[in-house]
Formats: structure tokens, C-alpha cells, sequence
């Protein structure tokens, strides 16, 4: 049964479809943005969640969009006293303060995608890593990964859940912009995982050439689909072979987050 259904009864029909039945579970976190026309109706909101998901112990309103660089939103807490969880994903946990760092659920089988393709031995980059999501994984297949990650909260929560999954040994934390190269040991890499923040396609450039030819650079970017061909067409121009692309999930009306898989292969 789905939450609207579950409201059926409890709100009144007249505003009950502004709701959605969608929201984010962090660990043990329910995260729903409620639209302002269902604002006196935001407990009750939050009980029926908790009531029907035992696993949920806290229940937040998204009140604001991610941003700044920190790359965090607003939340109204409605439930449960703390926005702390463990998360668990794919046999990874990652602990967190939802409210001071940015994660995503909605990139866990992308993340494991492109884990799948990691290979024992690789150097990898991930700049803006977060607390860890694409970074633990590679490193636990065997790859030396260099992590990079700039807001001081998740850098912490990244530390911590370097050690919670046992791969201290294969990987460099760093704290500092991934924007400054010079922050970044003198090495080309084998792998580039870079899950841009919106607004921020130049640091393909500045990162690109960091990689190995015929390595392989995972970059995420917000477009709109009538976007993609020239930006193939960049890609190309730049060096790169396309093997893969997908939208990872709308994130505006008509923009989505997509990932291009590209391969550094220069022309003579």
C-alpha cells in the first residue's frame, strides 16, 4: 500500500494528491519533501510512515534543495531525534549526518555498476566522494583509490567509514577542492569516478587528463536529453570513446543526471 493510500482517510481528498507516494530511505531515515498545501497535515505525515515501515525511526521534510559547497539541503525534523543513521548498501554501511552531507540512494546500483567493473590492482580517482559510496567499493575490490572530498563533515563521516569497512589500506583520503590538481599525487590513473555537482562540467577538463590512455573516466552531468548528441560529440572531439551512457534519474522537470562512460583514446 502505498502512502497516499495509507493517508486515505486521514487527509481529505481535495489536497491528498498533492502528496507522493515516493520518499528517500537513508538507513534508518525516511526523507519526503511535503508540499506547503499539506503542511498542517506533516505529523500525521510522519506517523503513517513510521507505522507502517518498523525499520524507520526518524522522518524528515526536506524543506530546501541541495546547495552551496557544501552540497547540503534544509530538513525539518517531524520524527525521531537524531539525523545520524548507518546506512547499509550492497554489503557496505556508510554512517552519516544526513543533514550535513550529501547521499543519494538513488545511485546505489550505479555505484555497484561501476564497482562491477573495477579491476584489483587499478589507480582510481573519485573526486567529490563524499562519505564514501563509490570510493569503499573500489577499494575493497583490490584497487589503490584516491578519494577526495571538500566539505569537512563528510570528509570525517569518510574517514570513519574507510576504517567501518576494513579498506584503510587501499585508499588516500584527501581534504581539500578537487578542483586543485596540485592537492593530488603525481600519478596518472587507470579509472576516473567523477559524480560532478550540478553546474560544474569544467572539471572534466581540469581532471581528464589525468588519465591513462585507454583508461576510463564514469562522468555524471545534469542535461537535458536533447542535449546528449553534442555532448558525445564533445566527448569525442576531446579524445574519448563513448561505451556507455544512461540517465541516472530526473532531478528537474526535463533535466536528468546522466553518466557517460568514457574510454581515453587519443587520435594521432
Amino acid at each position: 500500500m502505498g502512502l497516499k493510500e495509507q493517508l486515505r482517510g486521514i487527509i481529505p481528498d481535495q489536497v491528498l494528491y498533492h502528496i507522493s507516494d515516493h520518499f528517500d530511505v537513508i538507513g534508518d531515515i525516511a526523507v519526503i519533501s511535503i508540499p506547503q498545501e499539506l503542511s498542517e497535515y506533516k505529523q500525521q505525515i510522519a506517523q503513517e510512515i513510521i507505522s507502517h515501515r518498523k525499520n524507520i525511526y526518524t522522518v524528515l521534510n526536506k524543506v530546501s534543495k541541495v546547495s552551496g559547497e557544501k552540497r547540503t539541503a534544509s530538513y525539518e525534523i517531524l520524527a525521531g531525534d537524531t539525523t545520524v543513521t548507518l546506512h547499509h548498501e550492497f554489503g557496505f554501511s556508510y554512517r552519516l549526518d544526513v543533514s550535513r552531507v550529501f547521499f543519494n540512494t538513488r545511485l546505489s546500483y550505479e555505484r555497484m555498476r561501476v564497482a562491477d567493473q573495477t579491476e584489483c590492482g587499478e589507480r582510481i580517482l573519485v573526486p567529490f566522494c563524499g562519505v564514501g559510496p563509490f570510493a569503499v567499493p573500489a577499494a575493497a575490490k583490490g584497487a589503490q583509490v584516491v578519494a577526495v572530498e571538500q566539505n569537512p563533515d563528510a570528509y570525517l563521516w569518510l574517514e570513519e567509514n574507510i576504517s567501518l569497512n576494513k579498506v584503510r589500506k587501499d585508499i588516500t583520503s584527501i581534504h581539500g577542492d578537487a578542483c586543485d590538481i596540485h592537492l593530488l599525487p603525481h600519478q596518472k590513473f587507470d579509472r576516473l569516478i567523477i559524480p560532478a555537482p550540478y553546474g560544474m562540467d569544467g572539471i572534466f577538463d581540469i581532471l581528464s587528463p589525468l588519465v591513462e590512455r585507454d583508461g576510463m573516466i564514469h562522468f555524471y552531468t545534469f542535461k537535458t536529453k536533447n542535449e546528449i548528441p553534442a555532448l558525445i560529440e564533445e566527448y569525442a572531439q576531446k579524445g574519448f570513446d563513448l561505451t556507455y551512457y544512461n540517465s541516472c534519474g530526473n532531478v528537474a522537470p526535463g533535466v536528468s543526471r546522466f553518466v557517460f562512460d568514457l574510454v581515453h583514446s587519443p587520435r594521432p
